[in-house]
């Protein structure tokens, strides 16, 4: 476990040698929230038998898109298509799923064959070296940081809480994170910082979530200014009405699309305050803007409506408590409203998959 002991002497973004000094003194060691150093549960244990991982999947990442065939807008649903790619995609889909619940369960009941369970599962993984395959279109790289961003994201928990899970695990606990690490470096060399900002969207803020959320697992600075910097891009392009314009362009899924994009940049933002950069702050506090915005897509879509000019097909609004999870980080890296606090608190406990599993028990206790 990585425990801060003094200021970061690297802003994300700053070189040492712009601030005139070595670079040869070493930054300060990433860390979660304090949320994420929570000891692990003492539930009355129960029966458990650890089911069976998904088979690792270490091939070519060739997956069709559920919007084949549609136009640019990308806004039409292809249900052939669909369903292929649930199909393709499951070994893949049920590790996120699998692993994150084994980490929550493990964090609520404190259950050492738990623990083993899900260290078998990321461990099996990792030696069969999951995920590393090339990716053959934008699908398959999508699937890559979206898989990382769960299993990071779930990792980090078992990582730095002060029960200290992993002490007695650390052969197995390096391979994983090493693994993490390679696999965040294929997402790094998959989405590109400087790619046409008419093409920087949703896809790429998750990229920079998954690898923030790698970066600190193995304390890599240089993958956590990577995401730094395309968190930087997302507040350049928020307008002065709070809308992403790349996600406006999905016409009929504009409104969900600002809802998705959102929730990983609020992520990174709460991973910066963390680590002492107000990221909450840049673009003139473009993410409130933008997030005040997608709070308004499930209660009033009239207005996504007026700016696209298509009716919405807005998909979730029963599912708020994952849609909105979001609502847990942002809250903690901005200052929200007392209207904002009480949407969370009503939707408590929020889980996301993506964004590491039960994400109130990640932020419910930090100060």
């Amino acid at each position: 476990m990585h425990i801060r002991t003094s200021t970061p002497i690297i802003v994300s973004g700053l070189l040492l040698s712009a601030l005139g000094m070595s670079a040869s003194v070493k930054a300060a060691d990433l860390v979660p929230p304090p949320g994420y150093y929570a000891p692990v549960g003492q539930q009355k244990a129960k029966s458990f038998s650890c089911p069976a991982a998904p088979e690792p999947f270490a091939g070519t990442l060739d997956f069709p898109s559920k919007y084949e065939g549609s136009g640019k807008a990308r806004d039409q649903l292809n249900e052939a298509a669909d369903q292929k790619y649930k199909a393709l995609t499951k070994p893949i889909t049920d590790m996120e799923t699998g692993a994150t619940k084994l980490v929550d369960q493990y964090m609520e009941s404190g259950q050492s064959e738990v623990l083993q369970c899900a260290l078998d599962w990321y461990g099996g993984w990792a030696r069969a070296r999951g995920l590393l395959g090339p990716a053959a279109n934008h699908t398959g790289a999508s699937m890559r940081k979206w898989s990382l961003a769960s299993l990071s994201g779930a990792w980090l928990r078992l990582k730095f809480s002060s029960s200290k899970p992993l002490a007695s695990r650390s052969a197995q606990a390096a391979q994983i994170d090493a693994w993490l690490g390679e696999v965040a470096d294929k997402v790094v060399g998959e989405w590109d910082l400087k790619a046409p900002l008419d093409k920087i969207n949703n896809h790429y803020y998750w990229a920079a979530w998954s690898v923030m959320a790698s970066s600190v697992v193995n304390n890599r600075h240089d993958q956590f200014d990577w995401a730094v910097k395309m968190y930087d891009i997302f507040a350049g392009q928020v307008d002065a009405e709070g809308y992403l314009p790349n996600e406006m362009k999905r016409e009929s899924r504009a409104a969900g699309y600002q809802v998705y994009a959102v929730t990983p940049v609020a992520m990174i933002a709460a991973f910066g305050k963390a680590n002492n950069a107000d990221l909450a702050a840049t673009g003139n506090k473009a993410l409130s803007r933008a997030a005040e915005r997608a709070l308004s897509a499930y209660d009033d879509p009239s207005q996504y409506e007026a700016k696209t000019g298509k009716q919405q097909t807005l998909e979730g609004a029963d599912e708020q408590s994952a849609k909105l999870a979001w609502l847990e980080p942002y809250c903690w890296a901005t200052q929200c409203s007392a209207a904002t606090i009480a949407k969370r608190d009503q939707l408590r406990p929020m889980k996301n998959r993506r964004l590491g599993g039960d994400v109130t028990a990640e932020f419910r206790n930090a100060s």
